[in-house]
């Protein structure tokens, strides 16, 4: 078998009718144009600030602005499934290929959609959401491989299995996973909001069907 990992991304990816976690609940929140969320962006895109500072610090705006479980499960209503995701993960894992999801989007966006999301793949690089009792956002662990990260990501999952990058494949939709995609050995745009990404990837597939990927691997 020429590859052994198949890495996916989430929101737009596996998730379908979301974009970005982050951007649906910027916009449900109605914050998405506060002052001090584009000041806390800008300072990040800058480097003045860190991708965890940012994260830890948008967090504390949404909250700030009523932000708890239920009303972001509210938020994330529209999302679904993306079509014949699970049909491809199940196919891929009884090929023997290890799963993987490298993403900035958020754990609690896979608890309400593929609850038992840690079975099914064998990595999970994500933004994790904790809620006390009372579904008050209590604390955070944001994921060190996001935005320009993500190839970090791959190549520490390559570490931890013993395999190399050349043996992976990335499936993704958007300009952070530029990067990643270019460290694959082969990389697919999926649903893409990205010409550069396009640009980069070995194959573009704009069907929503995640079944299209099978095409290209056996």
């Amino acid at each position: 078998m020429k590859y052994k990992l198949v890495v996916f991304d989430l929101d737009g990816t596996l998730i379908d009718n979301i974009e970005s976690a982050w951007k649906t609940l910027h916009e449900f929140f109605e914050i998405d144009q506060h002052p001090k969320r584009l000041e806390i962006r800008k300072k990040f895109f800058s480097g003045e600030i860190t991708y965890h500072e940012w994260g830890s610090r948008d967090l504390e705006l949404l909250s700030e602005h009523g932000a708890n479980r239920e009303k972001i499960m509210k938020a994330f209503k529209k999302a679904k499934v993306m079509e014949g995701a699970m049909e491809t993960i199940k196919f891929l894992k009884g090929k023997g290929y290890k799963t993987a999801i490298i993403s900035g989007s958020m754990n609690i966006l896979l608890e309400k959609l593929i609850p038992d999301y840690k079975e099914i793949f064998d990595h999970v690089f994500i933004n994790n959401i904790f809620f006390d009792e009372k579904g008050e956002i209590k604390d955070f662990e944001l994921t060190s491989f996001e935005q320009v990260n993500k190839k970090t990501g791959l190549l520490k999952i390559c570490e931890l299995e013993g395999i190399q990058p050349k043996e992976c494949v990335f499936v993704g939709d958007h300009y952070n996973d530029i990067d990643i995609a270019e460290a694959a050995g082969f990389s697919i745009a999926f649903n893409s909001k990205s010409e550069d990404l396009n640009k980069v990837s070995d194959v573009v597939i704009k069907k929503k069907d995640l079944r299209e990927v099978l095409k290209y691997l056996n």
